[in-house]
């Protein structure tokens, strides 16, 4: 399981001293460009091919608190790949040094071509690298259709 180490800062708590739901996305985000960095896909090869990732959604479940102070832990893996891997779904999970689950997350995005500012699919050496990282023991195969699931869609106002 790929995991990175946050202590908590003074930045990082809330009105209530425990850590702010933005902290949990900032975690989860330096803790995914570093999985892709490690495992063949840094920020920089990626936009080098002109592309990018996007974020459509992230649910957070939140278990325990954890405050100003504590070091955790936030794990990756992938838990589902589109067939040519233009669509992941990523969880995220966060653990006190005693190895209590305070929360996890589940994120679904894809990638985008930054100069038509559509969504792609990796170029093949890229979606190799991107079918072999550390997947969970639920790992399944997405579809297009899945990535609208919720039910959301914008609705532009007139």
């Amino acid at each position: 399981m790929y995991k990175k180490e946050f202590e908590i800062r003074w930045s990082d708590v809330d009105a209530n001293g425990h850590l702010a739901n933005s902290a949990y996305v900032n975690f989860m985000s330096h803790t995914r460009v570093e999985f892709l960095k490690e495992n063949g896909l840094p920020i920089k090869k990626l936009l080098d091919n002109g592309i990018g990732p996007v974020v459509f959604s992230e649910q957070v479940y939140y278990f325990k608190e954890s405050f100003l102070g504590d070091t955790i832990d936030v794990s990756l893996a992938v838990s589902g790949l589109s067939e040519n891997g233009k669509f992941f779904k990523f969880e995220h999970n966060f653990y006190n040094k005693q190895g209590k689950h305070l929360a996890t997350c589940d994120i679904t995005g894809s990638w985008i071509d930054l100069k038509q500012r559509k969504l792609t699919a990796l170029p093949t050496e890229l979606q190799h690298k991107l079918m072999d990282l550390p997947k969970t023991d639920d790992f399944r195969q997405l579809t297009k259709d899945e990535m609208r699931s919720a039910g959301k869609a914008p609705k532009d106002l007139s």
